[in-house]
C-alpha cells in the first residue's frame, strides 16, 4: 500500500474523524490527493487505527473526548492549510471527489461545498438514517431558508472562516451547525451529488434507531440557536 504524501505545507488539508476504522482506512488514505494532507483524528480507538494511519504517512491528531463533533473541530484546530475537507473515515465516501469541492472554494464560486450523498446499493443508507436526515433538512429549511438534501460529512471549506464561526458543538450536532452559522452569517453554500458506498464495519452514529435518534436530537439542539452572526464574515 502506498502511503499518502506528508507535506509540511499541504494544499489541502483533510479532516478524517476515526473510531476504529483500521479496515477502511487503507482506502481511504490512497484516495487522498497529491500534495493533500491527511489528517486523522483518533477519537480512543481499541484497534491499529491510529498506528495503521501513522504507518501510510498520515498526520494523527489524538482527541480522547469522544463525540463526532469533538474529533471534527480537533482536526480543524490541528490543520494549517487554506481550505480544509472532511470527510468519513469508514470509506464510505471517497476523499479523491473533494478535488472539485476545493476548486471551487478557490474560485470564488462557493464558502461551503456539500456533498449530497447517492446511495450505491441497496441497504447502503438506513431507512431510519435517511428518515433522520429528510427531518432535519426540512428544519433546516425552516430555520434558514436553505434547501439542502443533505447534511452528510463530505465537504469543503477556507479554515480561518471556519474557525471564524465559533462552533461549539462536539457531538452529532457540528455538521449542522456548521451549516446553520454559515446561513447566518450570508456565506454561498452549494451541493453536488457524491457516491455514497458500503461502508466498513458498523456506524458509530446512525447505524441503529437510537443513534439515529441522538443525533437528530444533538442537531435539533443547534436549529434552536438564535443567530450570531450578521452578513458574511468572508
Amino acid at each position: 500500500m502506498k502511503a499518502v504524501t506528508h507535506s509540511p505545507h499541504p494544499a489541502v488539508d483533510v479532516v478524517l474523524p476515526c473510531l476504529n476504522e483500521a479496515e477502511a482506512l487503507p482506502w481511504v488514505l490512497a484516495r487522498i490527493p497529491a500534495g493533500w494532507r491527511a489528517l486523522v483524528v483518533d477519537n480512543g480507538s481499541t484497534d491499529r487505527s491510529a498506528q495503521i494511519a501513522h504507518d501510510l504517512g498520515a498526520q494523527v491528531v489524538h482527541e480522547p473526548r469522544r463525540g463526532f463533533g469533538a474529533a471534527c473541530h480537533a482536526g480543524l484546530t490541528a490543520a494549517t492549510a487554506e481550505v480544509v475537507c472532511f470527510c468519513d473515515c469508514d470509506a464510505s465516501l471517497d476523499p479523491s471527489l473533494l478535488v472539485p469541492f476545493v476548486d471551487e472554494i478557490r474560485s470564488g464560486g462557493a464558502d461551503l461545498v456539500l456533498g449530497r450523498r447517492r446511495p450505491r446499493a441497496r441497504g447502503v443508507w438506513p431507512a431510519h438514517a435517511r428518515a433522520g436526515n429528510l427531518v432535519l433538512a426540512r428544519l433546516l429549511h425552516r430555520r434558514t431558508g436553505l434547501r439542502l438534501h443533505d447534511l452528510g460529512p463530505l465537504r469543503a471549506v477556507r479554515r480561518e472562516a471556519l474557525l471564524g464561526l465559533g462552533l461549539t458543538d462536539r457531538r452529532s450536532g457540528y455538521p449542522l451547525q456548521m451549516v446553520v452559522r454559515a446561513a447566518d452569517a450570508g456565506w454561498r453554500i452549494a451541493e453536488h451529488d457524491v457516491p455514497y458506498l458500503p461502508r466498513s464495519g458498523a456506524s458509530k452514529v446512525t447505524g441503529t434507531w437510537r443513534g439515529t435518534w441522538q443525533a437528530v436530537r444533538d442537531m435539533s439542539r443547534v436549529l434552536q440557536e438564535s443567530p450570531l452572526h450578521e452578513g458574511s464574515t468572508r
